[in-house]
């Protein structure tokens, strides 16, 4: 696995005077956690956004500040809620020799017969499923296979989750990953229509009772 790095120095502006940053092109962040006390730092927007682009949640980031580096989580991410563009960083320090509890998600692969054959609808029902391991053993994501669900009804459960013995699942074995559902049954013109006048007659027959009693 590729190892990722964003470069970072301390901060020692907090803040409103942290947007002028921005304007620099500097992105703020903060370190916590394993051996370390809180520590504002501050990134290259352009460099750690690039890295952490495609970087999922249970993916090691290595924080190289002033010349030492850190192998963190990504716990957070503040955006600007009109450009997309990162706003603040929160990574935790992890230990590489203690077990930590974290979320890795879960991607589809593959297509169901069921769907062509029986007009059957994908649903999923997680989209990631929490776990303990050693942060170096933690997979980017897990990935099911749907080509199996063959019939309506079909299910992939956590059980069925490829999982090396190095980690450990912590949700319900039974807990259904992915399932086949039937299609809703299509409504015919004819029936809209019905939907839609039936309110209107009853109107109508209520406005003529109260007329006929007036």
């Amino acid at each position: 696995m590729e190892k990722l790095v964003i470069q970072a120095t301390r901060r020692s502006v907090t803040g409103k005077k942290v947007g002028a940053l921005r304007r620099d092109g500097k992105l703020p962040g903060i370190l916590y956690g394993y051996q370390i006390d809180s520590t504002p730092i501050l990134m290259e927007l352009r460099e750690a956004s690039r890295v952490l682009a495609h970087a999922s949640s249970s993916q090691l980031i290595t924080i190289n500040l002033d010349g030492k580096e850190f192998a963190t989580l990504v716990r957070e991410k503040q955006r600007d809620f009109i450009k997309g563009t990162l706003l603040h960083v929160d990574f935790q320090v992890v230990s590489l020799t203690e077990k930590i509890r974290t979320s890795v998600g879960i991607e589809l692969s593959g297509t169901s017969p069921a769907v062509k054959d029986f007009n059957g609808v994908i649903v999923q029902e997680l989209d990631e499923v929490e776990v303990e391991a050693l942060p170096q053993d933690l997979p980017d994501k897990f990935v099911v296979d749907i080509s199996g669900l063959t019939k309506i009804g079909d299910a992939v459960f956590v059980r069925d989750l490829n999982v090396p013995s190095s980690i450990e699942i912590l949700n319900e074995p039974d807990e259904v990953v992915v399932i086949v559902t039937g299609a809703a049954p299509e409504i015919s013109e004819e029936e809209v229509s019905e939907e839609i006048s039936e309110p209107e007659v009853i109107e109508r027959g209520k406005k003529e009772e109260e007329e006929i009693e007036d």
